[in-house]
């Protein structure tokens, strides 16, 4: 069996300048006054740290950052939740995701779930919003909501899918898909094989750079991406 971790923002779908104005709103709540910082756009940094730089880079207070951070990050998905038409109307499914989302998802042997730098509950929604949860089983995921740490996530959905599928994986069977260095990053330190999809702001090249073991242009040849997540997996168990 091969587990196949999808990164969800840029990768499988882009859900406009909502994510934007959720920061902006709870922060305004909690705060009490406008962010005139946001954290930057497409890094896949967990969401905890970007919470983090977002109270820092507006001038909170060391002493009141981890306090309010936690306040911050525990209202996220219902401000999330309440945009959901919004996300909807202005955001997209990203080029062949839904396609490759499926065809995964029908493939014996493979175990497709998620790795994100998003809460459990914001992963959801915004998968939901879109009607590609079917295609995941995200209760063995890893999510931002589990440690801060992107590449501690791995060995997280790791271990949630050997209790669940009763199968061991590690590295030798482990593929991320992501368009992000954050996920080049990720499969390199937490033990998985990666390819990048340069559907983000990472560029084809940026992607090979960082270590990437596969690049795709975007996700749209649906039988040359199976044929990458079983030739990494087909490598490591060589």
């Amino acid at each position: 069996m091969i587990l196949v971790l999808w990164d969800i923002d840029r990768t499988l779908l882009y859900v406009g300048n909502i994510d934007r104005l959720v920061y902006r709103q709870v922060f305004r709540e909690v705060v009490g006054r406008d962010a005139e910082r946001l954290p930057e756009r497409g890094t896949g940094v967990t969401m905890p740290l970007a919470v983090r730089e977002l109270l820092s880079s507006n001038g909170v207070p060391d002493a009141e950052v981890g306090h309010l951070a936690q306040v911050i990050i525990d209202r996220l998905p219902g401000c999330l939740e309440q945009h959901r038409e919004e996300m909807r109307l202005s955001g997209q499914i990203m080029p062949g995701a839904e396609a490759a989302l499926k065809a995964v998802h029908e493939s014996e042997g493979l175990v497709p779930s998620v790795l994100t730098g998003n809460l459990r509950a914001s992963a959801e929604i915004k998968l939901a919003t879109f009607s590609l949860l079917k295609y995941l089983d995200v209760s063995v995921g890893g999510f931002a909501s589990d440690s801060p740490h992107r590449p501690a996530l791995v060995g997280i959905s790791q271990r949630r899918s050997e209790s669940a599928y009763r199968h061991f994986f590690n590295c030798k069977n482990t593929v991320i898909i992501g368009d992000s260095l954050q996920d080049v990053h990720t499969g390199r330190e937490g033990g998985a094989k990666v390819i990048g999809v340069a559907s983000g702001t990472t560029s084809v090249h940026q992607l090979v750079e960082a270590g990437a073991d596969r690049v795709m242009s975007d996700l749209m040849d649906v039988d040359h991406l199976q044929e990458l997540i079983h030739e990494l997996a087909e490598l490591e168990g060589s």
